[in-house]
């Protein structure tokens, strides 16, 4: 493999459809404030799936009110807050997390995560899209009794995904134009929402409910973070066009603040509505019809719409993300055309889950189990890398990001980071020991943290561990820079 033939100073210009690709953007372009993040991480929460996960939290682990509010603040402090802090890397270094990763992996050891990162995309966007489509089949049932079937299940899934890739397509403007208002909206029918509740719930009944177990209150914390532990590589996609000067701390609290601003509420709202219908967590072929139950029609179709554009922008977020990975994977189309293919993916996988498979939660679950698991072996490498990077103020090197050959500082030996790729493949493979899901069981599934749903956590504590303990990687020594111009400004590394 030889250099990339982009550079990194390559000028682009930011009009209405995003240009840039994965190579980072040099500091006269990074005009980007740190507020910009938060309809960024509250349109990344506007998912009606948090109201069944919330009502599984009551009904499946026997929570009452105060857990499911605990659980809820804890998953979305805890799983946010390392899509923050992980965030930090993007304006150090002004790139994609699947580019900043080379610098931990090295140019090839990269691959195999980030094929993993991929592939995980594929399954969550496949969720959100079918999510979507059985949004607008309850919103044709309850507006104009159009009941489902097979071509209009083809025909709502297409429409969803076409619209998705048209957004994610035109890049980080237009995604932040729509997050804005989706914002405004959200919150408005939101009121809405809470105040039936607040008059229409039998508030005796839910604030006497027994409580549940410790033990299941970690495991559904587990289950809550694995959707925000999901965001955590594409974390530095949405910060790498923030200035140097840009508080690492605004970043963090900007970041936990939007999640939890949506996460916690629509968590407990759908414990609450558990109390009263608690077939709410039993959804398994339908995630939607629910809310036509729950909620008098008034209500539930500006809320599905709105939360039907909520999970548009979840999956436009996604698949811009998917586009940098895909191009970091070495395929050569523009970001806007690489995200077709994780189009096409989640509309096939769709149908199949539409179509063919029939416990839609179950599968969910399943996923975001494995989704944590997958994505916190790659979360304690690149943290203890960031760590390093920090202390040493050592940030990243944009030419060498760009460079896949020899000459790159982040080659370490034959294209690999030995170390990281140690730490990263010997905690996933622990990290699945510890999982139980429908499709296998691990050999220490039954321990404390297996039990506990805490096989990602003990994923990141591992991988972060054993990268730490080993050597100190040494990144290889940059190729001789040619003689500069003398109207060349220097290069700023922080």
């Amino acid at each position: 493999m030889g250099t990339s033939t982009t550079s990194a100073s390559t000028p682009v210009s930011e009009g209405a459809v995003e240009t840039r690709g994965i190579e980072p953007v040099p500091d006269h372009e990074r005009r980007g404030r740190v507020r910009e993040l938060f309809p960024t991480w509250v349109a990344a929460n506007i998912s009606v799936l948090l109201l069944t996960m919330g009502a599984s939290l009551v009904i499946n682990n026997g929570l009452n009110l105060w857990q499911v509010l605990v659980v809820a603040a804890i998953a979305s402090t805890v799983s946010f807050g390392m899509v923050g802090v992980l965030s930090v890397s993007g304006k150090w270094g002004g790139a994609p997390g699947a580019m900043l990763s080379r610098a931990a992996f090295g140019v090839r050891g990269n691959y195999f995560p980030g094929a993993i990162l991929w592939v995980a995309r594929f399954g969550w966007e496949t969720i959100n899209a079918v999510t979507g489509a059985y949004a607008i089949l309850t919103v044709l049932d309850l507006v104009f009794g159009i009941k489902a079937n097979n071509v209009l299940i083809v025909v709502t899934l297409l429409a969803f995904v076409a619209c998705t890739f048209l957004v994610s397509g035109m890049g980080r403007k237009a995604l932040n134009l729509c997050n804005k208002y989706s914002t405004y909206l959200f919150s408005a029918i939101s009121v809405v929402v809470l105040g039936y509740l607040i008059v229409e719930m039998p508030w005796s009944d839910i604030l006497h409910k027994s409580p549940g177990s410790a033990a299941l209150m970690i495991a559904g914390i587990g289950t809550i973070a694995a959707g925000g532990i999901s965001w955590v590589p594409t974390g530095p996609d949405f910060a790498r066009y923030l200035p140097h000067a840009a508080s690492g701390k605004k970043i963090v609290g900007t970041t936990i603040s939007g999640a939890a601003l949506v996460l916690v509420p629509m968590v407990l709202m759908g414990g609450v509505m558990a109390v009263s219908n608690p077939e709410l967590a039993n959804q398994n072929t339908d995630p939607m019809s629910f809310l036509g139950q729950a909620l008098p029609r008034a209500i539930a179709i500006p809320y599905l719409i709105t939360a039907l554009i909520g999970m548009m922008l979840i999956n436009s977020l996604s698949m811009y993300s998917a586009g940098f990975t895909a191009q970091t994977m070495g395929v050569k189309l523009p970001r806007a055309l690489a995200v077709s293919i994780n189009a096409v993916i989640s509309l096939v996988g769709g149908l199949f889950m539409m179509l063919v498979a029939k416990d839609f939660i179950g599968q969910f679950i399943t996923f975001l189990t494995l989704l944590a698991v997958s994505f916190s072996a790659w979360i304690g490498v690149y943290g203890i890398d960031m760590a390093r990077r920090r202390k040493l103020a050592v940030r990243y090197d944009a030419e060498s990001l760009m460079n896949t050959g020899r000459t790159s500082r982040y080659w370490y030996h034959g294209g690999f980071c030995w170390q990281a790729m140690t730490a990263w493949s010997v905690a996933l493979i622990a990290g699945l020991c510890f999982t139980k899901v429908q499709w296998f069981t691990g050999p220490l599934a039954t321990t404390w943290i297996g039990e506990h749903g805490l096989g990602w956590a003990a994923t990141i504590a591992l991988s972060a561990v054993i990268f730490a303990v080993l050597p100190t990687p040494k990144e290889s020594e940059p190729a001789p820079a040619a003689e500069p111009r003398s109207d060349r400004r220097p290069v700023e590394v922080d």
